[in-house]
């Protein structure tokens, strides 16, 4: 901006009126100034001037890396600010590091909100961030306090609409392989064991510990496959463990879904691949992110929320991993 000024022969402030399209400077000036940008190439410090202004138009967004839908999020958080005018600064959550790490680097880089996709952080922690910075938190169920909004899909709902399906299919021994301490994990585990009893079949019920990661899904199946017996249809904490268990029992010789019926949860890209073809429980990524991004600009410029914790319908979608339970051999005796 000062080498525009000294070329263009005029004080740096008028090249920031002029750049900026404030009045205060004639058609002329306005011309000369813009001529000389274009000649240098000037391209202005959004950040830089941002900051100056004392406040920042930056969304800083925390994600885990190995979280497909997460990853779905993300592409469409980013179409959302920048529609909006704002940018985004990205940090990855690793598991050999304290989830704190990338939260303060993203602080340090003084963004105007923080955007956290499944923090795994403690209640206490979170409410301590959204004291100092407006904090908006995806995919997790939180108690609410002042700077702090969630956007989540109905978990519990979920998981109701999936037992429910598989019940009417005919099936009863429906096991449920949890995500954890993993982000909406204890919401589905919670869903799962009070639909079996509201179908009258919580004798049947079993959670085996579990997270989200094709690993803990894989790990699930070589326990079910060790069993007396299999379960006629398995609830998976997340697309990514149903993934997992998908490839061991497949790989064992197990028919899925003539012997063992499928669901995960998230409809991920994956899932709908036609060699995977899962039944799954449908987020919405692009609901979920434009309401995260709505809420963070929100907050940053001061504007009255209409709801602090936004809850989003889920929706089964029905693919090639389920069926009616197989039918019991019955003997037949010749006379």
């Amino acid at each position: 901006m000062a080498d525009v000024a000294r070329r263009a022969g005029v004080s740096r402030t008028l090249v920031s009126f002029v750049l900026d399209g404030k009045p205060g400077a004639s058609e002329a000036t306005k011309r000369r100034v813009l001529d000389v940008a274009r000649e240098i190439g000037y391209r202005p410090d959004s950040a830089a001037r941002l900051l100056a202004r004392g406040r920042s138009r930056t969304l800083g967004v925390l994600m885990d890396v190995r979280q497909l839908f997460e990853a779905e999020l993300v592409t469409r958080i980013y179409p959302a600010a920048e529609a909006a005018g704002y940018e985004v600064l990205l940090s990855a959550n690793l598991p050999d590091r304290a989830e704190s790490v990338p939260i303060e680097a993203l602080l340090s880089h003084r963004c105007g909100s923080l955007v956290l996709l499944g923090p795994a952080s403690d209640t206490g922690y979170v409410h301590g961030l959204a004291e100092r910075t407006p904090v908006v938190v995806v995919g997790r169920r939180l108690d609410p306090a002042p700077g702090l909004a969630t956007v989540r899909t109905n978990d519990a709902k979920g998981i109701r609409q999936a037992v429910a399906y598989l019940v009417g299919l005919g099936h009863v021994d429906i096991h449920h392989v949890d995500g954890g301490t993993d982000p909406g994990s204890a919401d589905r585990r919670r869903a799962y064991r009070a639909a079996m009893r509201v179908h009258g079949i919580s004798a049947h019920a079993r959670v085996i510990a579990g997270a989200h990661t094709e690993a803990a899904g894989a790990a699930a199946a070589r326990a079910m496959l060790a069993s007396d017996a299999l379960p006629t249809a398995v609830l998976a904490g997340n697309d990514r463990c149903a993934l997992g268990l998908l490839d061991v029992l497949t790989r064992a010789g197990v028919d899925v879904p003539g012997q063992l019926s499928l669901i995960g949860y998230d409809d991920s890209a994956l899932s709908d691949n036609p060699r995977i073809d899962l039944t799954t429980v449908h987020q919405d990524a692009e609901a979920l992110a434009r309401h995260a991004v709505r809420l963070s600009i929100a907050m940053v410029e001061g504007d009255d929320l209409d709801t602090a914790d936004v809850v989003l319908e889920p929706r089964l979608v029905i693919r090639g991993t389920t069926a009616p339970p197989p039918q019991r051999s019955t003997s037949v005796v010749s006379k």
